[in-house]
């Protein structure tokens, strides 16, 4: 529907359609009459701008669930269209009711404990759901502040219009916005599954394009947070430069380490180069503590060693650093020395 007026390619939130031509859109497709269209696009709905974003049209999805029988995908076996939502068995949906029930008593435990809930980011063709369920629970639970934060993975290409829808429709609908940005960790999966099923690779060509791409969602969330105090993001990288850009960032915009609106966070046993003299300066910094079988951990690190090149030329250069303060020490006399 984009394309047929004219924009494709524009940003998510600079893509805002006329109604009137819309409306003749989805008429076309047959999915509710002209009558019921009329209805859609009223005025207390819209407003009087003429035009639609992709927020107001999502509004318009959620509030009419019978359109979830349009949401169709194709049979590979008869060829034929068939409803995405209609293929849930009765344990299956005994499933989903248990695990929304459980994110509620996580959720609940981390207001009780004053603590952030940060759901991580997978696959792509994974993160649709996990981003809902993420945002039904900001909507309920970051009234006061951002408990429940959602991650961006920044080495995708529509990274900047997931952040920046996201944050609108905070605005809008008032509750605190909690983001954690990260670089991303299933390049290989993802680019297998492209090229095996046939549609566009979503990550970003080059690493430089992932570096730009983080740097352009938190500039965005950095101006965001000089004009709103409530909101917060977490800064999950082991670039130094990228922790430079922040700090510089922060500077200009009088975004004060104090506020605790800005965290940082890295690996635990990985790039303490950065980590402790962030600590010392006062910024808040976390190490990120993966814990379970080691069957099952060591996997997970390995991935990330083998899919953030970054990660390794950190951890030379953390030994690099570490030998030339042992050295310092030692032909200083200062083996016990403790840093301010």
């Amino acid at each position: 529907m984009a394309a047929e007026q004219g924009k494709v390619g524009l940003n998510a939130m600079d893509t805002k359609l006329e109604v009137a031509a819309l409306q003749e859109s989805v008429a076309r497709m047959g999915i509710a009459s002209r009558k019921e269209i009329e209805d859609w696009f009223r005025a207390e709905t819209l407003g009087v701008s003429g035009t639609l974003d992709l927020l107001d049209w999502s509004g318009l999805i959620d509030s009419r669930t019978e359109l979830s029988k349009h949401l169709v995908v194709p049979n590979m076996q008869t060829g034929q269209l068939e409803p995405l939502l209609s293929g849930f068995t009765e344990e299956e949906e005994r499933q989903m009711r248990r695990m929304l029930q459980r994110m509620d008593v996580l959720a609940k435990k981390a207001t009780e404990a004053g603590v952030r809930l940060m759901v991580d980011a997978e696959q792509t063709y994974f993160q649709p759901a996990i981003s809902r369920l993420t945002l039904e629970m900001q909507r309920r639970f970051n009234v006061e502040k951002p408990l429940i934060f959602n991650t961006y993975q920044c080495y995708l290409r529509d990274a900047y219009d997931n952040v920046t829808l996201d944050l609108e429709l905070a605005r809008r609908e008032g509750w605190c916005f909690g983001a954690k940005l990260v670089r991303g960790a299933y390049m290989a999966q993802e680019r297998a599954r492209a090229a095996e099923i046939g549609y566009e690779d979503p990550i970003n060509p080059t690493y430089e394009a992932t570096n730009a791409m983080y740097h352009r969602c938190l500039n965005y969330v950095l101006e965001e947070l000089k004009n709103n105090g409530k909101a917060e993001v977490m800064v999950a990288s082991h670039n130094e430069d990228t922790v430079r850009f922040t700090l510089r960032r922060m500077e200009e915009l009088g975004l004060h380490p104090a506020d605790r609106q800005v965290y940082f966070g890295q690996l635990l046993g990985m790039c303490d180069q950065i980590s402790f003299p962030l600590g010392q300066a006062g910024f808040p910094v976390y190490k990120y503590v993966p814990y379970g079988p080691v069957m099952e951990v060591l996997p997970y690190l390995s991935r990330r060693a083998l899919e953030n090149n970054s990660v390794m030329k950190g951890a030379r250069r953390e030994r690099q650093l570490l030998w030339q303060e042992l050295k310092r020490r030692l032909y200083t006399g200062n083996l016990f020395y403790r840093p301010a």
